[in-house]
């Protein structure tokens, strides 16, 4: 049996499709680390963590900020099915760096009834968002 050529590749956010194309190449962020995907790949079903996705057409990289879900590997394609995924030309700067400004506040003085773990996902969904951003603006 020959190698595919590509991999199909599908992310899909809790509201919207945000890819179905083709790629040589996918970065993706498990929840034990990142983990690369070619054609060909043996399957693979894995829990995602929070982290930047990038896949590759050619020599290009497209980004993306992914928090939590599932990513589906076969041979020749990779679903992606994630809580959140942005684009990194959709990220909205201004609001990640507020909401990475309201994450330190609640860490720095914490109260009695303060969630750490909640202040410390929405501090690393931040930071992530703010990294796949400055992706974005560097290729600009």
């Amino acid at each position: 049996m020959d190698l595919p050529q590509h991999l199909q590749l599908h992310i899909v956010s809790a509201d919207r499709l945000l890819v179905n194309e083709q790629a040589d190449e996918v970065e993706i962020p498990g929840a034990d680390g990142y983990f690369g995907v070619l054609p060909g790949h043996t399957p693979l079903l894995a829990a995602l963590g929070m982290g930047e996705l990038w896949y590759r057409q050619g020599q290009e990289k497209h980004f993306f900020s992914i928090v939590l879900g599932f990513a589906e590997v076969q041979p020749d394609r990779v679903t992606i099915l994630a809580q959140m995924a942005e684009k990194a030309d959709e990220i909205d700067v201004a609001r990640a760096e507020a909401a990475k400004k309201r994450a330190e506040e609640r860490m720095v003085t914490p109260t009695v009834d303060m969630d750490f773990e909640r202040a410390r996902i929405a501090m690393m969904k931040s930071l992530i968002r703010l990294q796949v951003a400055a992706r974005a603006r560097i290729r600009s």
